[in-house]
C-alpha cells in the first residue's frame, strides 16, 4: 500500500517474519534474523529511487557505461533500537555515513527524552534515513525529525518496522514532506502507549535485555 508519502510494504517474507517477531516465545537469535530480513526489504524500498550518475568503466572485453549513486546518504538510528535497522542499509550503501540520536521514553509521560546526538556534516545536501523499529506515539520520530531539520536536513525519510495509526497521523500532519516506509500498520496504542498487537519492546528483544 502506498500514497504520496507513506509506503506500507506488503511481501510474503515480511508477513512470515512479522509473525516470528510478534511471537512472545521467539528467542533472541531468531528475532534478530527475522528483523534483519525485514530490514533488508525496507532498505531496498527506501533506496529504490536514488539518483544515479553515469561513468565509463572497463570490462574485460570493452568499455561501457556504469553508474554511481549521485547523492550522499546519512543513516540516523534513534538509539538504541534503531541500530537493528542500520546494517541492512549499509549493506546496500557501504559508504553511507551514520549519525546517532539517543532518546528514551519517559514511562510517565510516554514522551521522548534526549540524551545524546552525534551527526555527520552535510545534512543539508544528503538523503537522511531516520530509522526506528517502532512508530508508536510518534514522539521520538517527531523530536528526531525536528532536531534534524534544525541541523539543516532537507531530505528525510523515516523507516520503521511497525507503525501505529496515532504515530503516523502525528508525523504526516507535522512533517508532510517526510516519506515514511514501514512494514506494517497495527491497530492502535494501548493505555501504556505500546502498539497493539505489536511485538513488545523491539530494542529489548533484539539486544536480549527483555
Amino acid at each position: 500500500m502506498q500514497n504520496s508519502k507513506l509506503t506500507v510494504i506488503e511481501h510474503p517474507i515480511i508477513a512470515r517474519d512479522l509473525s516470528i517477531l510478534r511471537n512472545a516465545t521467539t528467542k533472541t537469535a531468531e528475532f534478530r534474523q527475522a528483523l534483519g530480513r525485514i530490514a533488508t526489504i525496507l532498505a531496498y524500498s527506501a533506496l529504490k529511487d536514488l539518483p544515479l550518475k553515469e561513468k565509463e568503466i572497463q570490462t574485460p572485453i570493452t568499455t561501457t557505461s556504469g553508474y554511481d549513486i549521485d547523492t550522499e546518504i546519512i543513516v540516523v538510528p534513534i538509539l538504541r533500537a534503531g541500530l537493528s535497522l542500520t546494517g541492512a542499509i549499509i549493506n546496500f550503501v557501504p559508504d553511507a555515513k551514520v549519525g546517532h540520536l539517543g532518546m528514551y521514553r519517559d514511562e510517565t509521560t510516554h514522551e521522548p527524552v534526549d540524551y545524546y546526538s552525534n551527526l555527520p556534516d552535510n545534512l543539508g545536501s544528503s538523503l537522511v534515513l531516520l530509522v526506528d523499529p517502532m512508530l508508536a506515539t510518534g514522539g521520538s520520530a517527531d523530536d528526531a525529525i525536528g532536531f534534524l531539520k534544525k541541523q539543516g536536513a532537507k531530505h528525510i525519510r523515516f523507516i520503521s518496522l511497525i507503525s501505529a495509526p496515532e504515530g503516523l497521523e502525528r508525523i504526516q500532519k507535522k512533517y508532510p514532506d517526510v516519506s515514511i516506509i514501514t512494514a506494517a500498520v497495527d491497530e492502535k496504542l494501548n493505555d501504556d502507549a505500546f502498539i497493539v498487537p505489536g511485538l513488545g519492546d523491539a530494542g529489548d528483544r533484539y539486544f536480549g535485555t527483555d
